[in-house]
């Protein structure tokens, strides 16, 4: 029971001549001030402007025309035009006796569910996942469960880096630094080990050019001794001669074009670099399940980039039939208007790219599940690719899905850049999954003494992941955010650790008064909201449906996690106003009961839907 969308369709039936139902109706929303009443429609003004007559006097036409019956009686006109909505206690009361043994508290099926593949996490293999994959993981995990509460048909992909140039990285380390005893030992550790190794070669390389380019030049046309004078002058503070810069340069230059052909090799089909391949993948992605498995999150499908490499030449021979792939420079490419960079899908030496896959993902994705909406869980530095990807695919012939870049801005540290370690490396992430239970451990510790030390441990693990979690999740997904250990773990503000402790209060109330929430469920007691910290609870408990419709349209789990505070907040003052086990009679203790029952199954709900668990005792 959707009571946002029931006031909406009221008003939408309401609509004064001229103006648009749509519109109309969704400038009904939630108050922000009790004072205004539990809902407000603020479309008059609007309306009134369009159609230029007094918004006052149109909005009291309105409220005498719109029914809302039984939720409300007729709107109140206030201020310039708004109109106020206040539910009728018995009507909160009723809906929540209702939900009272509703296990999906008011979620309805959706009359046209959609199809969503949710395209997230998408690591490259053969590196450690770091904190730099928390978002797109928790974000588009968080997105799957909300959208398959609401009652659409989800699938989680992740696109797997496997086949690009990192591999091709690997494949040189692996053939002239390898350490095979570490491999042994720690397999996806030393394929990162070379992978650094590689970089750092190509990185030193790139910035000597970048210093000494001038020198370099000059020796290139034949001019030695210029050369050698304006090296001698330039002090560079590394203390490296000609010499050196030469063969750190040519050292560079050499690996990377060495990798680049061992990346074309691999994807030629050669016999020893896809055997290295298939040897290396299976330690891979036993590395990263380890990960996602202590996350909770699973896949539908999990794809890599060399599942579409077959497909890649039939999408551009596709793009030039119809038109829109063209030759330029030497390469193939698709021009798109506005965009001073074409789109590339061919290499000049014949070899296909990332945005080639995409496109070639898109179309697999088409034919196999024909979704209706596909979002892309990315950072927000890769949204000029997806702007002229989704522009090519809908000229491609794409046109009848919806595709979604759900842009995130950067996990921050205290000084205010990318997160990283002392050390200047990019923190992995089950280094800051251990960090999280051990910081978790010290509040348990603290605070439920007396629990033994195994179940402090399991509730540090179910505390220390939420906590990073919901510390993502409650940001504005485009917003930055500086990522801090004392607040995330802090048992008071909007942090997952105090909706865990709210659960596990009203958990304790219904031990302490020896009786269940199946009983309290069974009896069905009738719903007393004649205390307003009892309506108000009751209020928000009823939101959540809306709340949740809300954030999917938005693609932001920070509305869900704004809605589960506020409901949190809402308990706390009513729990410190309205006594519970000692309330003035039998029948309010139920009414009590009930309220806490339904409070803590939305918490756990709402908690479920951002993969944070909860605990009976904290």
């Amino acid at each position: 029971m959707n009571v946002l969308a029931r006031l909406r369709s009221a008003f939408a039936a309401a609509t004064p001549e001229g103006a648009d139902p749509v519109a109309f109706a969704s400038a009904v929303r939630a108050s922000t001030d009790p004072k205004f009443g539990d809902y407000q429609a603020n479309g008059c003004m609007a309306a009134a402007k369009a159609a230029k007559i007094n918004p006052r006097e149109l909005a009291a036409k309105v409220a005498e025309l719109v029914d809302l019956a039984p939720l409300a009686d007729r709107p109140e006109v206030a201020g310039p035009g708004f109109l106020n909505v206040k539910l009728h206690d018995e009507f909160v009361s009723e809906s929540l006796s209702t939900l009272l043994n509703d296990d999906r508290l008011g979620l309805t099926p959706p009359v046209h569910p959609k199809t969503v593949v949710i395209d997230l996490s998408s690591p490259n293999v053969a590196k450690p996942m770091h904190v730099g994959h928390v978002r797109s993981t928790v974000i588009g995990e968080s997105l799957a469960r909300i959208f398959s509460a609401l009652g659409h048909t989800v699938i989680r992909d992740n696109h797997l880096g496997d086949w690009g140039s990192q591999f091709g990285m690997i494949l040189w380390g692996w053939k002239h630094e390898r350490d095979e005893a570490a491999y042994e030992a720690n397999p996806v550790a030393e394929l990162a080990r070379l992978y650094r190794s590689v970089q750092a070669h190509i990185r030193a390389a790139g910035s000597l050019i970048e210093k000494h380019g001038k020198v370099l030049a000059l020796e290139t046309q034949d001019k030695k001794a210029d050369a050698e004078a304006l090296f001698n002058n330039t002090y560079d503070g590394t203390g490296l001669s000609l010499a050196d810069v030469h063969r750190v340069v040519g050292k560079g230059r050499e690996v990377a074009e060495e990798a680049r052909q061992e990346t074309a090799r691999l994807h030629a089909g050669d016999l020893e670099n896809r055997a290295l391949w298939e040897r290396f993948m299976p330690n891979c992605l036993a590395a990263l399940q380890t990960v996602y498995d202590r996350l909770g999150v699973k896949f539908d499908v999990q794809l890599g980039e060399s599942f579409y490499d077959s497909m890649l030449a039939d999408v551009v021979k596709d793009l030039e039939n119809k038109g829109l792939a063209v030759p330029s420079e030497g390469a193939t490419v698709v021009f798109i208007e506005g965009s001073k960079a074409p789109f590339l899908v061919r290499k000049s030496d014949g070899a296909y790219n990332y945005a080639t896959t995409d496109l070639a993902t898109i179309k697999y994705r088409v034919d196999r599940w024909n979704p209706d909406l596909v979002l892309y869980v990315v950072d927000h530095r890769q949204g000029d690719h997806f702007k002229a990807l989704f522009d090519v695919a809908r000229r491609w012939g794409y046109d009848k899905i919806d595709l979604e870049h759900v842009a995130f801005g950067t996990i921050l540290g205290q000084d205010r850049r990318p997160y990283k370690t002392r050390d200047g490396d990019v923190i992995g992430l089950e280094s800051l999954l251990d960090e999280a239970v051990s910081e978790a451990l010290k509040v348990v510790t603290e605070n439920s003494p007396e629990l033994d030390a195994a179940e402090q441990a399991r509730v540090a693990e179910i505390v220390g992941l939420g906590a990073i979690k919901y510390a993502d999740l409650s940001q504005n997904r485009l917003s930055d955010y500086v990522f801090d250990w004392k607040k995330m773990m802090a048992m008071n503000g909007n942090t997952g650790a105090y909706l865990q402790y709210a659960y596990a209060r009203i958990r304790s109330i219904f031990r302490k008064g020896e009786t269940t929430p199946e009983a309290i469920r069974a009896a069905r007691p009738a719903i007393l909201l004649s205390n307003p910290l009892e309506r108000a609870l009751g209020v928000q408990v009823l939101r959540f449906p809306e709340t949740l419709e809300l954030a999917a349209s938005e693609l932001k789990p920070n509305i869900l996690t704004d809605y589960l505070f506020d409901l949190a907040n809402k308990y706390s003052s009513f729990y410190d106003g309205c006594p519970v086990l000692k309330a003035e009679s039998p029948e309010r203790r139920d009414s009590r009961l009930a309220l806490c029952d339904l409070t803590a199954r939305t918490l756990r709900f709402g908690l479920n839907l951002l993969g944070i668990e909860v605990v009976e005792r904290m």
